[in-house]
C-alpha cells in the first residue's frame, strides 16, 4: 500500500491531469450546467404550481432523481473516455518500453493509470454535493438514499473505468480502444434492456423458464440504479424472473467479478512475455 501511495506514476499522472486549465473548465461548466438544471426545475414547478412560493417533498424527490439519472449519465459517458487510452495512449507516444522499464511492477502502473483516469470524475461528482443539499433542504430524500447512489456511482466509476483499462491494455490504437469501450457501455445499457424486454415477453407469452431476463437484467445498470429509488423494482423483477435472491446483490457480485478479471488481464498482458 505504501508503494501504491508513493508512485511516482501516480503522482506525474495527477499533475499532469490537474494543472490543466482544461480540467477546471470543464470542471466549471459541469457546475453550472447542473446549477441550470437545478435552478430551471424550480421555477417550472413555481410556474406549473401557479406560482406558489413552496417546493413540496414529491418535487424535491423528483429533482433529486433528475440529477441523479444525470449524473449516471455522466459516469457511464465519461468514464470510458478517461480511461481507455491509459496503456494505448503511451504505447502511440513510445513511452510504454521506458515505464515497463522502471522499477513499477504492472499492478502499480494498471492502479495507478486508473486511480488517476478515475480522480477526475470523482472531483466532478464530490463537487456537486452542495447541489444535493438543496434536496435536504426541501425534504423528500432521506441520507441513507444519498449514501447508496453516491456508493453506486464510486462502483459504476470503478467498474467502467476497469473495462476502459482493459480495452486500452489489449488494443494498440487508442481510438479503437475507445470505440470498444464505448460499444460495451452502450450494450450494457441498452442492449441488455432491449434484450430483457424482448426475453420477458416471450417467456411469459411460452411459460418457458425465466432466468434468462434475470441474467440480462443484472447486467444492466439503469435498472440496479432505479431499484435504489424504488425498491418495490425489486418485487418486481422477482416477480416476473422467479429469482428470489436480492437484484442489487446481484448486480454487485457480477460486475465485481468482472471488474476485477479485467483487472487481472491487464496487468498479466502489460508486460510482453520474455524467454
Amino acid at each position: 500500500m505504501k508503494q501504491f501511495l508513493i508512485n511516482p506514476v501516480l503522482n506525474k499522472e495527477f499533475k499532469l491531469r490537474f494543472r490543466s486549465f482544461r480540467t477546471f473548465l470543464g470542471l466549471s461548466s459541469y457546475l453550472v450546467a447542473i446549477g441550470i438544471v437545478v435552478i430551471g426545475y424550480i421555477l417550472m414547478s413555481r410556474l406549473i404550481n401557479g406560482g406558489s412560493q413552496f417546493v413540496r417533498p414529491e418535487e424535491s424527490r423528483l429533482m433529486f432523481m433528475i440529477l441523479a439519472y444525470i449524473q449516471l449519465g455522466l459516469v457511464l459517458f465519461i468514464t470510458p473516455g478517461l480511461t481507455a487510452g491509459v496503456i494505448s495512449g503511451e504505447r502511440e507516444k513510445q513511452t510504454l518500453n521506458i515505464l515497463l522499464t522502471t522499477v513499477q511492477s504492472s499492478t502499480s502502473i494498471i492502479l495507478s493509470k486508473l486511480t488517476s483516469s478515475i480522480s477526475y470524475l470523482l472531483l466532478m461528482i464530490i463537487a456537486s454535493l452542495p447541489f444535493y443539499s438543496i434536496v435536504f433542504l426541501f425534504g423528500g430524500v432521506s441520507p441513507i438514499t444519498l449514501v447508496k447512489i453516491f456508493g453506486f456511482y464510486l462502483f459504476s466509476i470503478f467498474v467502467f473505468g476497469s473495462f476502459g483499462v482493459f480495452f486500452s491494455t489489449m488494443i494498440r490504437r487508442t481510438i479503437v480502444a475507445m470505440i470498444s469501450t464505448y460499444g460495451i457501455s452502450l450494450f450494457l445499457t441498452g442492449g441488455t434492456a432491449f434484450l430483457y424486454m424482448i426475453t420477458t415477453g416471450y417467456t411469459m407469452s411460452q411459460n418457458a423458464a425465466v432466468f434468462f431476463p434475470y441474467i440480462f437484467a443484472i447486467f444492466n445498470p439503469v435498472m440496479a440504479f432505479t431499484v435504489l429509488f424504488e425498491p418495490d423494482m425489486n418485487e418486481f423483477i422477482t416477480t416476473q424472473t422467479g429469482v428470489s435472491f436480492p437484484f442489487i446483490w446481484s448486480y454487485f457480485i457480477v460486475y465485481s467479478m468482472l471488474a476485477i478479471v479485467a483487472l487481472l488481464i491487464s496487468i498479466k498482458r502489460l508486460r510482453p512475455k520474455m524467454r
